[in-house]
């Protein structure tokens, strides 16, 4: 059962209405309906007005909604979800907000159909900012998916065996991620050796562990609905000195970005900080992609910690720091932890050791 306070959580929404000028609101994307309400089907919608919040969804979870929802009314749809709530508060002339960053324009139209008379507005980021930042039970959640990958590291390592194929190493760690009770993964799991291993999302394929060269190994599991992530970087065979070299420069930058996390920091200065470090050893330009970003119900959530992002740090979020080289012929590292924000500063919630590893 979810103990989450999904009432304090509507609440908040109900508030937050009239300062986005709708009287009404549609919530049709499934982590946000699960964040307000507490319902993990696949199929639903929620409407929340200032008289109060109702799910529906369809014939195939009404017993299971019964049992998850509290804060909310549940009703049974005879067609769409989202058709079936904006029906149910869109009979008359008023405003209602429906999620502009998830419905398409196909969507709109039949919304716009369904209720003829209520002036549909798009409004974007409503609930996303209000997940940002995680309440304290949250954080209890994450930790413990946290510590659940970082668990099967070892599971990870003593897979690695030159000639063994990526995706069976990928394999190993999905069965025994499943059988100590994860839900699932965060994400396809990325198991890059060799040459691959300069392309940063080189999801574990058919191709052999190569005989001498860096693994990137990113992964994550879902536990209670929360996701967790993390990237360790190893050599198999012994690694020359340029090999060092670059693994020690994302050490010392990802170290960076960490001390400089802290409440009232932007999201982009502790981009900035990875890449300074990045930019002295000669790495900067093959560090491809954003320093971290946030985490929760879904694996990418707001503030992304990329260039020029002013979003200011605050305690409760939760996010990552994964600075990265990827260079072509040499190899490719990235080293990630997951990163909780306080009231003085951060807690690194990754416990697993960041020292290069040689198999």
């Amino acid at each position: 059962m979810d103990r989450m306070d999904h009432k304090s959580r509507i609440k908040q929404i109900q508030q937050s209405l009239q300062r986005h000028r709708v009287d009404a609101l549609l919530v049709t994307h499934m982590p946000n309906v699960r964040y307000l309400c507490g319902f993990t089907g696949s199929s639903g919608a929620l409407a929340v007005s200032a008289h109060g919040s109702v799910l529906h969804t369809d014939g195939r979870y009404t017993l299971q909604a019964k049992q998850e929802v509290r804060a909310s009314r549940v009703r049974t749809a005879k067609g769409t979800p989202a058709v079936a709530a904006l029906a149910s508060i869109g009979g008359r002339k008023i405003t209602v907000g429906f999620e502009a960053d998830h419905v398409t324009v196909a969507q709109r139209e039949l919304l716009a159909k369904t209720a003829p008379k209520a002036r549909l507005k798009g409004v974007s980021g409503l609930i996303e900012r209000s997940r940002m930042i995680k309440q304290p039970e949250e954080v209890q959640q994450l930790k413990a998916a946290v510590m659940l990958a970082s668990g099967l590291f070892e599971v990870l390592l003593h897979g690695i065996k030159p000639g063994l194929a990526e995706s069976h190493v990928a394999a190993e760690l999905e069965y025994v991620a499943r059988r100590s009770g994860a839900q699932g993964m965060s994400f396809e799991t990325i198991v890059a050796s060799g040459a691959r291993s300069a392309m940063p999302h080189g999801v574990a394929s058919t191709h052999p562990i190569a005989p001498n060269g860096f693994v990137v190994l990113d992964y994550g599991v879902i536990l209670a609905g929360y996701c967790s992530d993390m990237t360790r970087t190893v050599h198999v065979g012994s690694p020359g000195r340029k090999q060092k070299d670059l693994y020690q420069a994302v050490l010392e930058a990802q170290l960076a970005a960490i001390d400089a996390v802290g409440p009232g920091v932007q999201a982009g200065k502790v981009d900035q900080a990875a890449r300074k470090v990045l930019r002295k050893a000669g790495f900067d330009s093959y560090f491809t992609h954003s320093t971290g970003h946030g985490v929760g119900l879904e694996i990418h959530e707001p503030p992304r910690l990329g260039k020029g992002q002013t979003e200011l740090l605050q305690p409760g979020m939760v996010i990552t720091i994964e600075p990265g080289a990827y260079v072509p012929g040499l190899g490719g590292v990235r080293i990630e932890d997951m990163v909780l924000v306080t009231e003085t500063g951060c807690q690194v919630l990754t416990p697993t050791s960041k020292e290069l590893m040689i198999l």
